[in-house]
């Protein structure tokens, strides 16, 4: 390999190397939630709020089997920074190789497996009455597409290890700018309805998926595979599902959180109240962007440098990391406290969905300036390769806090129930992962290799 732009990832100043990655990742992440907060406002508007609850119940089975893609592609990603840190050419190539064959084989399955129990599927996350139809259209054509997704955020983080946050960048707007367009021809010119949001869907993956494939196939990658790659090997493999399995837990606690959360808020307040879900969801994603997009910058940072022995380094990116998060996320605190009925608004004229959903905002968001420790701390053991500690933590937030929470608190406070878990899971994850980060910090990060 004659040119490892890789490298600057220890040599460079840590803050500035944040930057570097953090931006374009930021902005990456920024073009996709907008992509999905104008997808929901196109439907909203021009096929109905239901349509709204429809796509709800839809994307955390889409998400899960997608998210195969992403566990694989950052469970990779840990690996391949470690070993371009360490100066393994030949364990980085292999590592994406099998992560090539690994997120084919596996998304083809689950997609197979989808598509053949669709009516049971789709009830159980809340896909019942009046949104069961639109839900099942949606679904059966964007599940489809979710191949090419998976591959496309399993190709996006590998591009992100190499040092090319700008490449992995462009591959996120791309598919991005392509959904909103179709969805204006095919929903609002055509007047195809679910089948024009989900055709929208389908295509904007395709998009994505060509553009990281040129990418892999050009000179400007650094990771120019063989055939032999591709051959699945036990330890690799082992490896990569092990930091992988932590982004694939978290997805399918999200998924499973979705099933609770719907069917629990259509029992208390039918459609209305599932809509209100949908677009807090959607707000989730998009308001966080730059927190996001901080964590997915500082996970080669500290891999690269974890896998160079420069714990120093590693020290400062942590520190760094959540300083810029604490203070972006802040900012979102602070506009989603003043500005929730405006929010609001642009997703609906329905009004109930317009008077219950400024409350519940409030209380989803009200801990975010704290919870960027949370993320970032489970990050830092992923990008480090310590797979147990960072799948723990990882599914404090969700997984141990929130589910039984959202399981209990209902019973007593109703609607209001729900949304108060969210604050409270957000607190107690914050507080476990900040204990356990500080403690291995002080543990593990003492020396550099020129000093031992």
């Amino acid at each position: 390999m004659t040119k490892v732009s890789s490298k600057e990832l220890g040599t460079g100043s840590i803050g500035s190397l944040l930057v570097k990655q953090a931006v374009p990742a930021s902005i990456g992440i920024l073009v996709m939630s907008l992509n999905i907060l104008v997808d929901t406002i196109f439907v909203g508007n021009w096929i109905g709020f239901i349509a709204i609850a429809a796509i709800n119940v839809v994307l955390p089975v889409s998400f899960f089997i997608a998210a195969l893609g992403m566990a694989i592609g950052i469970g990779g990603s840990s690996i391949i920074s470690r070993a371009l840190g360490a100066g393994n050419t030949v364990k980085a190539l292999k590592t994406f190789g099998n992560q090539v064959t690994l997120t084919i084989l596996l998304t083809s399955i689950l997609v197979i497996v989808g598509l053949v129990y669709v009516d049971t599927i789709i009830p159980s996350f809340g896909g019942k009455g009046d949104i069961f139809d639109p839900a099942k259209i949606y679904y059966k054509i964007v599940l489809y597409g979710v191949p090419f997704l998976a591959l496309s955020m399993m190709g996006n983080n590998v591009i992100r290890a190499e040092g090319k946050p700008k490449i992995a960048m462009v591959a996120m707007i791309l598919p991005s700018v392509g959904n909103i367009l179709l969805d204006y021809i095919l929903i609002n010119i055509m007047d195809f309805g679910m089948y024009g949001a989900a055709w929208a869907t389908t295509g904007s993956y395709m998009c994505c998926f060509f553009y990281i494939l040129w990418f892999f196939m050009s000179d400007k990658s650094e990771l120019r595979i063989n055939w032999v790659d591709f051959g699945l090997n036990k330890s690799v493999v082992s490896e990569i599902a092990s930091l992988g399995g932590v982004t694939l837990a978290r997805q399918a606690v999200v998924s499973v959180t979705y099933l609770f959360l719907n069917n629990i808020l259509f029992e208390l307040g039918g459609e209305s109240s599932v809509t209100v879900y949908a677009i807090i969801g959607r707000m989730l994603m998009f308001a966080l962007f730059p927190v996001l997009g901080i964590t997915q910058g500082f996970l080669p940072i500290a891999g690269y440098n974890y896998g160079a022995a420069q714990y120093g380094r590693v020290r400062e990116s942590i520190n760094t990391a959540i300083k810029y998060a604490m203070l972006l996320g802040f900012l979102i605190f602070m506009l989603i406290m003043l500005f929730p009925e405006a929010i609001t608004s642009v997703f609906t004229t329905d009004e109930a969905v317009l008077s219950d959903t400024p409350g519940a905002m409030r209380w989803v968001f009200a801990a975010t300036p704290i919870v960027v420790i949370q993320l970032i701390g489970s990050a830092y053991f992923q990008a480090i390769g310590k797979a147990v500690p960072a799948l723990l933590l990882t599914l404090t937030r969700q997984g141990f806090f929130f589910i039984p929470l959202i399981l209990i608190l209902p019973r007593f406070f109703g609607e209001l129930g729900v949304w108060i878990s969210f604050p409270i899971a957000d607190t107690l994850s914050t507080i476990v992962t900040g204990y356990f980060l500080n403690r291995e910090v002080r543990k593990d990060l003492v020396l550099d290799v020129e000093d031992v």
